[in-house]
């Protein structure tokens, strides 16, 4: 069945690369489907793959081989939400190891500009709480970084 609602992300002739990073990444996440072009285009040629189906955390997407016009920015990122440092580390390095690159407060990009936001659940929990004051402490703490550091969320968080 097809989703309602699906996120486009386009790509210069590497949709089933990124797709197939991100299966092997995250968990609920695969390739569903290659379809290949019926006919030439502007950034391609009849054969070439032109869209691939596929899900990021459960999330239906699919990928666009449209060509060099267009770039993604901030503007468009996908928030992962992780339980501890050990699942933060493992997506971060993934991403940023990968021929990403580090951003600051949580953000990275991946190699094919598509921007991450590795957040851990301590994190949102801190800025969002009751207790104004941990939420500025851990708040400036993120501030002052790229990875998220959970230990030194929580300290903060503590006072």
């Amino acid at each position: 069945m097809i989703p309602k609602n699906t996120i486009c992300l386009w790509f210069d002739g590497t949709a089933l690369e990124a797709a197939t990073f991100y299966a092997k990444t995250f968990p609920d996440s695969e390739v569903k489907a290659v379809h290949h072009a019926p006919g030439d285009y502007p950034d391609g040629k009849q054969g070439d793959v032109l869209t691939v189906e596929f899900t990021v955390l459960g999330i239906p997407c699919l990928g666009l081989n449209g060509g060099p016009a267009f770039k993604h920015s901030e503007a468009f990122s996908f928030q992962v939400a992780t339980d501890d440092q050990a699942e933060t580390d493992r997506y971060w390095n993934a991403i940023v190891g990968n021929g990403g690159q580090e951003s600051e407060c949580g953000w990275c990009k991946d190699k094919w500009g598509l921007s991450w936001q590795i957040t851990p659940r301590v994190l949102t929990e801190a800025y969002t709480g009751p207790d104004r004051a941990a939420a500025k402490r851990a708040f400036d703490a993120m501030m002052t970084m790229g990875k998220i550091d959970v230990a030194k969320i929580e300290a903060a968080r503590r006072g």
